[in-house]
């Protein structure tokens, strides 16, 4: 098969997982969904037993923008916003029925939401992007990290986009085909070799600000992508056991992608404190 994904894409070094073994292992996603099912519950009863008010009602102030992978919308995400949500957080979904139009597009369309939320709350916005969700949050990082609080992905090539399995490669093939045949809002081949696929590429190598809180989770597991594409050196990398599929709903992802928010929300805070604790040591030293 003849793919369609320019070689720029496929660095040196880097190669998708191959065969019906790799694929087999996103067979567990089923068994990473019963442990959301069961992990649901369990959270249910919990808080069941609790008051309706009381100090335990976090209130939702964080902005939390969640990006669906390749071929995939927001309902994807539906279980970690749900999740998020009761630790305190303000989910948004991105407004991606199917995340297989053209890249640059779908960046331009991101940005424009990501500002109009931080506009909204009054503050930047984190985004936890999923597989290529998570790209395209890592360009925006770079463009502009006015509106942005902290970004974390979720098996997404980065270093290399092109490392994919061949099924993908196929799903790529199929798009540019229907986009010549005249359907629109999908990828063409210049999506995924030409000018548009280099451009996103470039952007998503950019060098983003050291303040803003960067965490990449990975699995060695992961059946669609060269884990080893994910380990961007900018950020905090984290491995879990989960298929790549599965890091939407598996709730040991979901704690890591947790835990990755609230080191965000301690960095605010630090910055935000600084200046009083500052302004303090200078009427100390006038006294």
């Amino acid at each position: 098969m003849n793919s369609p994904l320019g070689s720029f894409l496929l660095p040196a070094g880097f190669d998708g997982p191959t065969g019906v073994r790799a694929l087999s292992r996103e067979a567990s996603a089923i068994v990473e969904g019963a442990r959301l099912v069961r992990r649901s519950r369990s959270d249910r009863r919990a808080r069941a037993l609790l008051p309706y008010a009381g100090s335990h009602r976090v209130p939702a102030h964080a902005p939390v923008l969640l990006v669906p992978g390749f071929m995939a919308g927001d309902t994807t995400l539906k279980a970690m916003s749900v999740f998020l949500r009761h630790q305190g957080f303000r989910t948004y979904r991105a407004q991606i029925h199917v995340n297989a139009g053209c890249t640059r597009q779908a960046a331009d369309k991101l940005e424009r939401r990501v500002e109009s939320i931080a506009t909204r709350r009054d503050r930047k916005v984190s985004i936890v992007g999923h597989s290529l969700g998570g790209m395209l949050a890592r360009g925006l990082a770079a463009r502009r990290p006015d509106l942005i609080e902290g970004i974390i992905s979720l098996g997404s090539p980065v270093l290399a986009p092109g490392a994919i399995h061949r099924v993908l490669a196929w799903d790529a093939q199929m798009l540019a085909k229907l986009t010549r045949a005249g359907f629109r809002g999908m990828m063409s081949v210049d999506c995924f070799g030409g000018e548009c696929a280099r451009l996103s590429f470039e952007e998503s190598h950019e060098p983003i600000d050291p303040e803003l809180g960067f965490t990449v989770i990975y699995s060695k597991r992961d059946g669609i992508v060269d884990w080893r594409a994910c380990l961007d050196p900018a950020a905090e990398q984290v491995e879990v056991r989960t298929s790549h599929c599965g890091m939407a709903v598996d709730p040991a992802v979901m704690d890591q992608v947790l835990s990755a928010l609230r080191a965000q929300q301690l960095r605010r805070a630090t910055r935000e404190a600084a200046p009083d604790v500052e302004a303090g040591s200078l009427r100390v030293a006038h006294t």
